[in-house]
């Protein structure tokens, strides 16, 4: 099949590509050609801005892709531009949402109450509060204020002329993670600390995770005909409590220390954990693996192998009030591992 990506060049793209060339599809990227990718040769370019969609609809005519797969619809927006482009010329797209679309991380965030039953499957209740990072002072990887997954998977799926296909990710990570997941751990291991501390609930709270490889290969299994009309979860069938996962990035990366948790009484007074950990957050995703035939073709222990790899020689603690913002400075720690 033609196969027409939007965006393909950071982090999930290119696995995306590469498994699509892999599968013998005919792939044509339409991205910015602001980031170099290592993509098969084969593979054809249309350069142009994601925001100008529609000035490139008569390339998009000739090209008649048979599949669009959209890996950066953030927006209602960006969404309705999607269909309005791609009607008449394409006979599916593929849209990338996220598990953030449930109500479980509306309840995280303190903006819903309760708590919702885990694991979310794709008829589990979604959030009623929209747009989580309108009010964020800072708005991971820079996502613009109306991003929500729940519009852009809404349009996506109401037009019965053009079917769509939802893919819902979970915490990815990999080579060239934006958020660097592991970093904040890499660092406190390879700076030698004896113990990493943890509220206990953060210890006990478990959320889905994904490798990068594996997340690509399960996109690309999403041009298949028979994901027309259909939401899928990809994440790894394990979900690990953090103290589990974490103690499983340190036994891989060498590391002698421990991971403990205390009580919030241990805490200083004035620290305070913005994320409501009583809601765990994972998913099941049977219905991609019994209806698509998906897989992990890289193992997870592998995967957390090459990913210590690369986060050990791309160490940033930036982004760590996003990926693991109950962290503590060491000063702290050392105080309450003293008692």
């Amino acid at each position: 099949m033609k196969i027409l990506t939007i965006g393909g060049t950071n982090f999930i793209g290119p696995w995306v590509v590469r498994h699509l060339v892999t599968m013998g599809h005919d792939v044509t990227l339409f991205h910015r050609g602001n980031t170099k990718a290592d993509l098969p040769e084969n593979v054809h370019h249309i350069f142009g801005e994601r925001s100008q969609l529609q000035d490139y609809k008569s390339e998009f005519e000739r090209l008649s892709p048979d599949v669009v797969v959209d890996m950066i619809c953030y927006t209602e927006s960006e969404a309705r531009m999607l269909i309005n482009v791609f009607k008449g010329i394409t006979r599916r797209v593929v849209a990338i949402s996220s598990m953030d679309v449930y109500r479980a991380y509306g309840i995280m965030l303190g903006k819903e109450s309760g708590i919702q039953e885990v694991p979310l499957t794709e008829d589990s209740t979604l959030r009623t509060s929209l747009y989580p990072f309108k009010d964020l002072p800072k708005r991971p990887l820079n996502a613009p204020p109306d991003y929500e997954k729940i519009v852009v998977e809404k349009v996506v799926m109401s037009d019965s002329e053009l079917p769509g296909t939802i893919i819902r990710l979970p915490m990815v990570y990999g080579a060239n993670d934006p958020l660097n997941r592991l970093s904040p751990y890499l660092k406190r291991m390879d700076d030698s600390r004896d113990a990493i501390v943890f509220l206990d609930m953060i210890a006990k709270w478990r959320g889905s995770y994904g490798y990068v490889e594996n997340i690509g290969y399960a996109i690309a299994l999403a041009v298949n005909e028979k994901a027309a009309g259909r939401i899928y979860h990809v994440a790894e069938p394990e979900t690990l409590s953090e103290v589990e996962r974490v103690n499983k990035i340190g036994e891989l990366a060498g590391w002698k220390g421990k991971v403990v948790s205390f009580p919030k009484q241990k805490f200083p007074e004035d620290w305070d954990l913005p994320l409501n950990s009583e809601q765990d957050w994972f998913i099941d995703s049977t219905r991609i693996r019994e209806e698509l035939g998906y897989k992990e073709i890289v193992p997870i222990e592998e995967a957390l192998k090459r990913t210590i790899e690369w986060e050990r020689n791309h160490l940033s603690i930036e982004m760590q009030k996003f990926s693991a913002p109950f962290l503590l400075d060491y000063a702290t720690e050392d105080i309450i591992l003293k008692g």
